[in-house]
């Protein structure tokens, strides 16, 4: 999430009562995950495992509880006892929940002869570029932006939060909601399917790039990035923080795992299971996926084994 204007670290210190250590000079431009910083950017970080990695990051700002750390030179750290609970503090203070009362709000933004069918949602400050069409019933939720000649079609949910949690077995509840104030970015030409659901990024865009189909059925998770030109088919569920390269091909009822890089013009085989990285120009099938070519092989051989079986027994 990107601020409006840059806000000085003593502005944001006071929001969240924090003690001001480091260059106390300095502004924060935005918010946003550690895998995810910029330049101007604030992060968090509350466990001592994750301390050097934030430390070193392009994070301007820190939100950190210790002050026994070595400083890198120009980074300013504010110093709280919950971390976390100052960031849901920042996102709920610049990117707070309005409720809306109508379908589609006065602040969107919508292009010629694009065509918003009955009993579409449309949130805070969403871009609709020309010549699109939505479908009934779609939820296009606040900052979504959205391309020129793209057709989402019915029942189809852009925007929904993340699936992210912050998790602390020493509290009653173990799973606390981490506020979403990413957004989805959905580049020309690309076609949604019924009944999709498209989570939108923690701090920074879910992005879906141009000339992309997706078919009925499909969950896109947070932070995701696919390229241009991919092919979904039904079913498919992609994890959040993924990165699908370009031309990629995936068939019904693949499951891939978060993290993970898709290598472009691959094509993984329907009801396949991704848990690692793929290298992009082949063709991969089964669970955990191998080159197609191999694990077939393999298969012809496990249907053998009761015939090997059968000889080694004689």
């Amino acid at each position: 999430m990107q601020f409006s204007t840059p806000i000085s670290v003593n502005d944001i210190a006071q929001l969240i009562s924090a003690d001001v250590i480091g260059n106390t000079t300095a502004f924060a431009t935005g918010i946003n995950e550690i895998h995810k910083v910029n330049d101007g950017d604030i992060c968090f970080v509350d466990h001592p495992k994750y301390y050097e990695t934030c430390l070193n990051s392009a994070a301007t700002v820190i939100i950190i509880n210790t002050k026994n750390v070595t400083i890198p030179e120009g980074k300013t750290l504010l110093f709280v006892q919950e971390p976390f609970e100052a960031y849901l503090t920042l996102v709920q203070h610049f990117r707070p929940f309005i409720p809306q009362q109508s379908l589609i709000n006065n602040t969107a933004e919508i292009g010629k002869d694009t065509v918003i069918m009955p009993n579409v949602f449309i949130g805070n400050h969403v871009k609709i570029g020309s010549n699109c069409i939505v479908y009934p019933n779609v939820f296009i939720n606040d900052y979504t932006e959205i391309g020129n000649n793209c057709i989402i079609q019915a029942g189809t949910v852009i925007g929904s939060d993340a699936f992210y949690y912050n998790t602390k077995k020493t509290r009653e509840v173990w799973y606390k909601k981490m506020k979403s104030c990413g957004n989805v970015i959905i580049h020309d030409d690309v076609e949604i399917g019924a009944g999709c659901t498209i989570d939108r990024g923690v701090t920074s865009s879910t992005i879906i790039g141009s000339g992309t189909k997706m078919d009925n059925m499909i969950h896109i998770g947070h932070d995701t990035i696919i390229g241009k030109n991919c092919l979904f088919a039904a079913q498919v569920g992609i994890a959040g923080a993924t990165t699908i390269e370009d031309g990629v091909t995936l068939w019904g009822q693949v499951g891939v795992s978060k993290t993970l890089t898709i290598g472009k013009n691959a094509i993984v085989l329907a009801q396949s299971g991704v848990p690692a990285s793929l290298e992009g120009g082949k063709i991969y099938f089964g669970t955990p996926t191998e080159e197609a070519s191999i694990k077939k092989r393999e298969l012809v051989w496990v249907k053998r084994i009761p015939e090997l079986w059968k000889k080694v027994m004689e």
